[in-house]
């Protein structure tokens, strides 16, 4: 019996904690290039399941299963929120992006993604390049991101949505939108969360910035002076925002209480790791942006880019996630509520109106 079924046999995909109702799981194995890999489809009630692929040295296949369960039912959130006529969906890659990876690996991924007919359409996510999604492109059209399909790299346009979702907070907490002489500690630096500092830098914030990869680390505070942080700890150090931008479920029982700022908001997918650190937050007086919601952008522009076209319409969809933010906020703050709760609920009022069209 191969790891992967050692791993989940204790507990089947049906009775996994976050399947909820997802519509098809399939895992995928490639024994030329060593592709192991999850590909979850949430729910297509809206159309083609979108979300991207991730690569990550998952430390067992059932991790890796409870990632892409998770990420893709806040796929069809995100989609849903950003009125894109998209479901949710997502990819998993079990393996080490600068040790594993080859172009030949990610090609066999999109042969993968070919057999499932369109209803999974692929992108960039953590650990994935563009030239990544080139590979990908070459063994199917089921994919976004790439320069064939319009824009290119998504990451960008996922790092100015954070931003103005970002000065929304800032607004709603502070009564301005201005970040001068804020402090954000920016944990992760990769694609989205170099370009959320260099925004952050350009209008005035103060940086403290933290990655597991020290050049990363080292070229941010070349750029822009920063300080730095341990990654372990960038939530406790004392600033206005807390930004994450790694990987999910940091938000917990053990960091929310440590928490000094006064509001969090980053590009992490899947920042809290139950429902009940939210309401945390909320009792701490620390605003949460919901990360479904702020971290939109990317998927925006994936879904929006047509080849040849300029990005306007997909810049001015993407700053408008500040509008929709601080709707969220200002709805939230009237009902008494976590922030998460009243974007799960206008996603869900989308996808229920869809389903009696």
């Amino acid at each position: 019996m191969n790891a992967l079924h050692s791993t989940i046999r204790h507990s089947t995909v049906f009775d996994h904690p976050e399947m909820d109702n997802h519509e098809n799981v399939v895992f995928v194995r490639d024994r030329d290039t060593g592709l192991s890999a999850i590909i979850a489809v949430h729910d297509t009630t809206l159309g083609p399941a979108l979300g991207g692929c991730r690569v990550w040295p998952y430390g067992n296949p059932y991790d890796a299963l409870t990632d892409a369960l998770r990420l893709s039912r806040g796929m069809t959130y995100k989609n849903a929120l950003a009125g894109l006529d998209l479901g949710g969906g997502k990819a998993v890659i079990i393996a080490d992006p600068r040790k594993d990876k080859t172009a030949g690996m990610m090609e066999a991924f999109g042969r993968h993604v070919d057999r499932l007919s369109g209803t999974y359409i692929t992108a960039e996510d953590v650990g994935v390049s563009p030239q990544d999604m080139e590979a990908v492109a070459r063994q199917t059209n089921h994919v976004r991101g790439t320069s064939a399909t319009g824009l290119g790299d998504p990451s960008p346009y996922t790092a100015l949505g954070v931003f103005e979702g970002i000065r929304a907070a800032v607004r709603h907490v502070f009564g301005s939108d201005s970040l001068e002489g804020r402090t954000a500690s920016v944990q992760g630096l990769g694609h989205v969360g170099f370009d959320v500092a260099r925004m952050l830098h350009e209008a005035g914030a103060r940086l403290i910035v933290s990655d597991i990869h020290a050049p990363a680390v080292l070229r941010t505070v070349e750029a822009f002076g920063a300080a730095t942080a341990d990654p372990a700890q960038a939530h406790m150090v004392e600033a206005d925002l807390f930004v994450p931008c790694a990987l999910g479920a940091g938000l917990n029982a053990g960091t929310v209480p440590q928490i000094r700022a006064r509001i969090v908001a980053g590009a992490a997918n899947n920042q809290l790791q139950t429902p009940g650190d939210g309401v945390a937050l909320k009792q701490r007086g620390i605003l949460y942006a919901p990360d479904y919601a702020i971290n939109a952008g990317g998927v925006i522009s994936i879904a929006l880019a047509t080849p040849g076209s300029n990005d306007a319409l997909v810049r001015e969809k993407t700053v408008a996630i500040g509008d929709t933010l601080a709707a969220i906020f200002e709805r939230a703050a009237q009902q008494e509520t976590t922030p998460e709760s009243i974007a799960d609920a206008m996603a869900e009022e989308r996808l229920a109106q869809s389903g009696k069209d």
